[in-house]
């Protein structure tokens, strides 16, 4: 049997912490950490602990682990969008494989430097598009690229996000500003626009729509204070209003009132519907409070403290408690990026943030059959309605192990295929040079949206380099 890869990690919030490095706790013979870069203290010895890392192989910057040299043999790079070209850049010449969080970078330069680099050096980088690891993504390419929906024509792409997920990551969060991390359309998209191209092939032109239109100052209630928490006259009819989602949850128990898991279930609505039950329930029933007091994204994004106390402090105090109509945002909260394929055929993607249901829906028109798709936490289902038999197909892909998190056990899917990949890469299920193709077609849609123009994209690769 093969020794397990060795791995550092550069980053450890999260995505690298909670998301990808669990894999190796549940996989000891094929991946081991064994150093970390991480500026907060804390993140740092949580992650050294679970994984055994030697305090000589804690580190507070990505820069002082690199020049250790060479300690393993991959490297994940998790950081914030911003930091990611310079660490992966430097790992890969430092002659480490490298699994990239996406997107790969905020700029176009900076995209098309990791990809170049990554073929000068041979290295395997690869890009989190976890999607493509998805039970119900691979049946949908399946079905597609069967013949059965026979030539498609066109398709509608809807990345809904939900109110409460617009905004905590894109009004509140890290990904408000474009100035700061990316638009985004690249933030949120490039795993849709991969998805896209991954199922349907390479697009000719593309035009974009899109704005900036409810989180403003001009939208705020009257007499709305700064924060939150700093007594707001709409406390009562603002579905943003911080303590509901960061102190009681209230969207979070609603997304998993249909759970297919049957504790989530029951416990979610008996504490919506039942309040009072649900306060005996938490006397009476073993364990009921203590799966009540649910600390993971986004709770975990607050502060490392992850206490209620905590949690009202870093309200008061930190971004999140902040007014959605009086933050520093300035990316869209809806946009529009049309396609036309190289083969002829439409696509539309529609993102918004005005959504009641985090999730996922596609109408694919093909010339035989139309397909249907619904793809979020609770629900994956593809309905296929045949033209000549007027017959309709119910499919639903597995949604992972029952309680499986990070895009429905996909992270660790992703882990799996970065593992295999490393070691053969014949096994990759997609190339740095194709993960490239969705980053381009978000610059050229927030390209296209800001001046209004039709992009040719052979011309715009071209130009990219």
């Amino acid at each position: 049997m093969a020794e397990p890869l060795t791995a550092i990690l550069i980053g450890a919030g999260n995505r690298g912490q909670d998301a990808y490095a669990p894999y190796a706790l549940q996989h000891p013979d094929e991946l081991r950490f064994v150093a970390v870069a991480e500026p907060l203290a804390d993140r740092r010895a949580r992650f050294a602990s679970a994984h055994g890392i030697a305090s000589d192989r804690q580190f507070s910057t990505w820069q002082e682990l690199l020049q250790a040299g060479k300690l393993a043999d991959v490297a994940l790079i998790c950081t914030l969008d911003s930091m990611h070209a310079e660490p992966a850049v430097a790992s890969m010449e430092l002659g480490y494989d490298v699994l990239l969080e996406k997107p790969m970078a905020t700029t176009l330069a900076d995209c098309v430097r990791l990809v170049q680099t990554a073929e000068q050096t041979e290295r395997l980088l690869q890009v989190c598009h976890e999607l493509r690891y998805t039970p119900f993504f691979t049946r949908l390419k399946g079905i597609v690229d069967s013949g059965r929906l026979g030539r498609v024509i066109t398709v509608e792409h809807r990345e809904n996000v939900s109110y409460w997920h617009m905004a905590h990551s894109y009004v509140r969060g890290n990904w408000r500003n474009s100035q700061l991390e990316s638009p985004m359309i690249l933030a949120k998209c490039c795993h849709d626009l991969d998805i896209l191209y991954w199922i349907l092939g390479p697009a000719q032109r593309l035009s974009s729509v899109g704005s900036l239109v409810h989180y403003r100052a001009e939208n705020a209630p009257p007499g709305a204070p700064a924060r939150c928490t700093d007594g707001c006259p709409a406390d009562k009819t603002c579905p943003w209003f911080a303590p509901r989602l960061y102190l009681d949850l209230i969207p979070l128990l609603r997304m998993t009132r249909d759970s297919p898991v049957l504790w989530e279930r029951w416990a979610s609505r008996l504490i919506l519907d039942h309040p009072v039950a649900a306060r005996w329930a938490e006397k009476l029933v073993p364990g009921f409070a203590a799966a009540r007091d649910y600390r993971g994204w986004p709770i975990s994004v607050l502060s490392e403290d992850t206490s209620p106390e905590a949690r009202l402090c870093a309200l008061q105090t930190g971004p999140y408690g902040r007014c959605v109509y009086h933050c520093d945002n300035d990316v869209v909260d809806h946009q529009v990026v049309s396609q036309e394929l190289e083969d002829g055929t439409s696509v539309a993607l529609v993102m918004h943030g005005h959504s009641y249901l985090e999730g996922r829906t596609m109408r694919y028109d093909g010339t035989r059959a139309t397909l249907f798709g619904a793809y979020n936490a609770m629900h994956q289902e593809i309905q296929i309605h045949d033209h000549l038999t007027g017959q309709v197909e119910t499919l639903r892909p597995p949604a992972g192990p029952v309680g499986a998190t990070g895009h429905g056990g996909a992270d660790l899917d992703l882990m799996r295929g970065f593992v295999q990949a490393v070691r053969n890469r014949d096994c990759a299920l997609t190339t740095a040079r194709q993960s490239l193709e969705s980053h381009l077609l978000a610059f050229a849609a927030e390209q296209a949206r800001v001046t209004g123009t039709v992009i040719d994209m052979a011309e715009f690769r071209r130009t990219a380099g």
